[in-house]
């Protein structure tokens, strides 16, 4: 029996027409996923909500160079400074939630600003995803030796209870992890003493010398210099745990002051709304980055203890950061800041 040339075609155009259809399902079912994989395909930007220079600054910049190997695009850090770090920080929270954005911030727009400023043009604890903590920065408390005449933490104490008002002490402005900690101290002892807040390090350094405001609540790397000469002495750390720069300073829970803690602490969010699969592995990358021993010790040497966290322990250390800070700014009455 002869086929016509019609019937030849039919079984040939329904074989392609099944093939082109099963390519296209095909691209269907794998289009979410390869979307996904995709990222990272651009440079991605990392906001520092402080200026260049800065303790943020500095280890958000090592950490991005180490991120760009591993993720194998640029990390563009950028500085937007202001407000105590709340508009870069807001920046991030009204960014594009597509993983190319994200903020290397502090324990301040994170959790002390919720309470102290009046108005907060984000919400922390619902604006940004927690990816992970970077590292914690202890505040040491140092004197001028000559005009405060104590060898330790508890004479300083007792010193400053005799003279209330009369001593005065620099932080690096209203509401700094410095001046809090000032504070904490000052409700934990009893002691009250006169703020002086300065816009930077230096001069703070040259009246701390010169004996014209004595005492300060500063970051370990703005006093190593002065400690090491012996112009300044360093009475105890706010931390809880001891600093390698200096292994011979005690903390302030070690001199009595039980479970006394504060410090500044950095971390790396992103936009409410950013993929898991893009938090998940910014956090794997980042704990991966933050074990490496020569990332570690360049942090270490300004200072910065390289403290991972989970996206989980990120977000209850900010919920409960905004509880203990609130505590503290309301108990003393800090004014709030417009």
């Amino acid at each position: 029996m002869k086929r016509s040339l019609r019937d030849i075609r039919m079984p040939v155009m329904l074989n392609a027409a099944l093939g082109a259809l099963l390519v296209l399902c095909a691209v269907a079912l794998t289009a979410g996923p390869a979307g996904a994989q995709a990222w990272p395909s651009k440079p991605i930007k990392v906001i520092v909500p402080f200026l260049a220079g800065s303790a943020t600054d500095v280890t958000a910049r090592l950490l991005s160079e180490r991120l760009s190997e591993y993720l194998g695009v640029s990390f563009v850090v950028e500085n937007k400074g202001g407000a105590g770090g709340n508009i870069g920080t807001d920046a991030v929270a009204k960014a594009d939630p597509d993983g190319y954005t994200l903020a290397y911030t502090a324990s301040g727009p994170l959790a002390i600003n919720k309470t102290l400023f009046s108005k907060l043009p984000y919400d922390p604890e619902k604006d940004v995803e927690p990816i992970s903590r970077i590292a914690i920065l202890a505040n040491v408390i140092v004197i001028n030796p000559k005009t405060i005449p104590v060898k330790n933490i508890q004479e300083f104490i007792a010193y400053a209870k005799e003279r209330p008002g009369q001593i005065n002490y620099s932080s690096i402005g209203n509401g700094s992890s410095q001046h809090l900690a000032a504070v904490q101290f000052e409700l934990v002892t009893g002691v009250r003493m006169k703020h002086v807040p300065y816009r930077g390090v230096p001069p703070i350094i040259v009246d701390l010398i010169s004996g014209d405001v004595p005492v300060a609540f500063q970051n370990i790397p703005s006093v190593l210099a002065p400690l090491h000469t012996g112009q300044v002495k360093a009475l105890a750390l706010t931390t809880r745990k001891r600093s390698g720069l200096l292994p011979d300073v005690p903390t302030l829970d070690q001199e009595g002051l039980k479970d006394f803690e504060s410090h500044a602490w950095f971390a790396l969010v992103a936009p409410k709304g950013t993929p898991p699969a893009i938090i998940d592995r910014l956090n794997k990358e980042t704990v991966r980055a933050l074990a490496d021993p020569a990332l570690r010790k360049r942090m270490t040497e300004i200072g910065a203890d390289p403290s991972p966290t989970t996206q989980a322990e990120l977000k209850t250390l900010i919920a409960d950061e905004v509880v203990k800070w609130r505590k503290v700014i309301e108990d003393a009455k800090v004014p709030k800041i417009d």
